[in-house]
Parts: C-alpha cells; sequence; structure tokens
C-alpha cells in the first residue's frame, strides 16, 4: 500500500484509481457508466449496492467485472426458495474427533454477490442482515469478524414477481445505493452485440488492493464538508416524511430516516472526489439522492393511482 504525504495526494490517487477502475471496467461493461460510477462509490464509502434491472442487463456481470478488477475475494450466493441461513453464513459441523467445528460459509469474502435476493423466504434474507450493518456473524454463540473490506451487491428482477419475497424495509435500509439499470442506447447496443459474439474475451487486470480500497475508505470520511451541505442533506431528508412537505403529505405513506442524511453525506463526498474536487457542494448530494432515497420511500395509493414514481417524487423534492 503506497503512503501518501497528506489527503489531498490521497485524493489525487483516488481519481487516478477509478479512472484506471472505468478503464479496465469498460473492456467489458458497455455503457452504464453512471451505474459503474456509483457502484464504486459505494465501495469506497463502504456501503452496500442493490441492482435492479430486467433479466438481460448485465447485473451480474457488472458486478463480476467489478470484483475482477479490484484485489478482493468475491463469493457469489445464488439465492432460491429453497436456500438456507446456514447456506450463507455457514454451521457447525463435528470433525472426527467429534469436536464441533465452524465451517464458514460464503459470505465470508471481500465482495458477495447476493444474486436475486428476493428469490429466497425473509429468514434466509435476514442472515445478511447482522453481517451487513456489523460486519460480523453470529453462530452457535459465537462471533466472528467478516474480511475487510467487506461489500453485498445484490441484484433483483423487477418485473418477474412470481415466486419471490420482497425485501424487508430493515434489509433495505442496509442498502447504501438502489441502483436502477436501464436498456441501453442503440449504439451501446451494437457494441455488445459485437463484442459478445466473438471468440476473443477480455482480460482484467487488477487495479487496486484491499489495503488500499480501506485507506480511501479512511480518505472519504476525512473529506470536509460545508455545514450549508450537511443542513442540505438533512432537510431533504425530512421533506420525505409525511408532515413535513406538501408533497410527501400527497404521495407518500413513510419517508427516509437518518441514515439516509449520513449516507447523502459519504456519498457526495465520494462523488466529489471522483470529479476530482476536495469538498462537495449541494449538487454532489442531488446527483446521489436518488440512489439514496428511492428504497427508503414508500408511496401511498394516490401516488400508484396518479402513476406518479419514487424518481419523480425525488426530482420535485431536490427541485425545491
Amino acid at each position: 500500500m503506497k503512503v501518501y504525504n497528506n489527503d489531498v495526494e490521497a485524493a489525487d490517487a483516488l481519481a487516478v484509481a477509478v479512472q484506471n477502475l472505468r478503464k479496465e471496467i469498460g473492456k467489458v461493461i458497455v455503457g452504464q457508466q453512471e451505474v459503474v460510477d456509483l457502484v464504486l462509490a459505494g465501495i469506497f464509502c463502504q456501503g452496500h449496492s442493490l441492482l435492479v434491472g430486467v433479466p438481460g442487463l448485465a447485473k451480474t456481470l457488472l458486478v463480476q467485472t467489478i470484483a475482477s478488477a479490484l484485489d478482493l475475494e468475491f463469493k457469489r450466493i445464488q439465492f432460491t426458495p429453497d436456500l438456507m441461513p446456514s447456506d450463507i453464513v455457514g454451521a457447525e459441523t463435528l470433525d472426527k474427533e467429534r469436536n464441533l467445528k465452524f465451517v464458514k460459509g460464503p459470505v465470508f469474502a471481500n465482495i458477495v454477490l447476493a444474486d436475486e435476493i428476493n428469490r429466497t423466504p425473509p429468514k434466509t434474507q435476514a442472515a445478511l442482515l447482522e453481517a451487513m450493518q456489523e460486519y460480523k456473524v453470529t453462530i452457535g454463540g459465537q462471533r466472528y469478524d467478516l474480511p475487510k473490506p467487506f461489500f453485498v451487491l445484490a441484484t433483483q428482477n423487477p418485473i418477474e414477481q412470481e415466486g419471490t419475497y420482497p425485501l424487508p424495509e430493515a434489509q433495505l435500509d442496509r442498502f447504501m445505493f438502489n441502483l436502477q439499470l436501464n436498456y441501453p442506447s442503440f449504439e451501446d447496443e451494437v457494441n455488445i452485440v459485437k463484442n459478445t459474439t466473438n471468440d476473443s474475451k477480455a482480460s482484467i487486470q487488477k487495479v487496486i488492493s484491499a489495503d488500499d480500497i480501506i485507506a480511501f475508505q479512511h480518505l472519504v470520511r476525512r473529506v470536509p464538508v460545508a455545514d450549508n451541505v450537511v443542513e442540505y442533506a438533512v432537510k431533504l431528508t425530512a421533506k420525505t416524511r409525511p408532515g413535513n412537505n406538501p408533497l410527501a403529505n400527497e404521495y407518500l405513506e413513510w419517508g427516509a430516516g437518518p441514515r439516509a442524511s449520513q449516507f447523502l453525506i459519504v456519498g457526495a463526498k465520494c462523488h466529489a472526489l471522483f470529479r476530482g474536487s476536495y469538498s462537495p457542494d449541494i449538487a454532489d448530494v442531488q446527483a446521489i439522492a436518488k440512489p439514496v432515497l428511492r428504497h427508503r420511500l414508500v408511496r401511498n395509493f394516490k401516488a400508484e393511482a396518479d402513476a406518479i414514481s419514487v424518481d419523480e417524487i425525488i426530482g420535485k423534492l431536490t427541485a425545491d
């Protein structure tokens, strides 16, 4: 791990590392630049990300490619209706001497891909709650630390709801970002077809180590933020709560909690560093407002009847 003379030098090094990551990821992933940047921002903010999109948009490939560009241990868990909590965190078994021995599950990795997380029952989904919040798991009364850094990148299909189990609000709140993957543009889709229908395979180089990621995570936390930016983030979160804003009163059943304000600020710090600034402004908060807030707001019946989406509500709140 390289040691930097000061935080400005470290911030410049982070911007260079992000550019190199974009270049490596771009060898495989065409387009989706905003989603790629937000996943990387979640990693440097020590946050988890939920990727939502219809089948075929390379959600799983995106996570695998990012993991390949990071010098980290990667595990994939395919969530199914018969998946058990022990299949995620591990279980105690008897060894040859009939002593209990803990066998670690796939959650013991730096990057965990929870593929189609909404296909498993809430009991199994809850196995990730402690890991995502406390970076530990408890088995048989014994607590085990997860490796650092640790991230959960989960995927979810928004249209095929048969045989799925909606994520509880408590678990949704653990995700820093809810990232919506959209269909590619015509030009991007042409490039995707060209790249995936030949016999060549892109080679992804390791760009950054675990120690460097941890160092940059601490750097993000040290980025100074002006009081007016913090106040804007808190006011924006408060406006999502019914009783505090006419728009929320009309269209929202439930608003975002204090964790949203925290994620807005730490995410704005990372967004500023990515664009070469050493301190975030209100525009940085607005840039990440939708992925931070969209899974924390619950629409009421009137919003559904009027076909008002959560993103439209957030857009109006940030424009006020």
